[in-house]
């Protein structure tokens, strides 16, 4: 098996929740493969996640966030694990990515042509989406809620995506719970 280089980044802003048990055993299962891991809680960074000026005027990056854009580039792998908040990502993740996904970092567009360069291409990306609803439910009452990192994100920057939803998470049993995070650790192990 080919060994990568996976950056897990935790979304979930609570270091407590079954997102961060998820990426904990992703991170330890691709380890014990022999994986090279690099793991990030996105409640452990220091940043401003609003645009103040849109992009009008690029904030300077704070070192947090210069550290990740460098995971990011070091890596051949990329895991997002975090919840469904109203059919969309957490607040702090989304502010997150209009932080560092950035001109001459994400993507490029070159001057006098049509379309963009796509700057980390090459690159795979795994998105683990949770939900109190099962993933099935939620799709037929709102449609595709995932189209926002999948496509308008990762792909935008040259990723190629694969989003797993998990659920239902809501009045889940312990014995459910140690199966899904014997999932991930497998899910690392393949690095999946």
């Amino acid at each position: 098996m080919q060994k990568h280089k996976i950056l897990v980044l935790l979304g979930h802003p609570d270091n407590e929740s079954m997102c961060c048990q998820f990426a904990d055993s992703y991170a330890e299962g691709a380890r014990k493969a022999g994986h090279e891991v690099r793991r990030v809680n996105i409640s452990d960074l220091q940043f401003d996640p609003i645009l103040h000026k849109g992009y009008k005027v690029i904030q300077e990056l704070e070192p947090d966030l210069v550290k990740l854009q460098e995971d990011i580039r070091w890596s051949d792998h990329f895991v997002i694990i975090y919840p469904s908040w109203w059919s969309t990502m957490p607040a702090l993740l989304k502010g997150l990515f209009d932080r560092i996904w950035l001109p001459n970092f994400a993507y490029k567009f070159p001057h006098g042509s049509f379309g963009w360069q796509r700057l980390l291409k090459g690159r795979t990306a795994r998105v683990f989406v949770t939900s109190d609803s099962h993933p099935l439910l939620a799709r037929l009452i709102f449609g595709d809620s995932t189209n926002e990192i999948k496509d308008g994100i990762l792909w935008f920057a040259g990723f190629s995506a694969r989003v797993k939803k998990v659920g239902p998470m809501k009045n889940i049993s312990p014995e459910r719970r140690t199966k899904w995070i014997r999932k991930f650790e497998i899910f690392g192990r393949n690095s999946y």
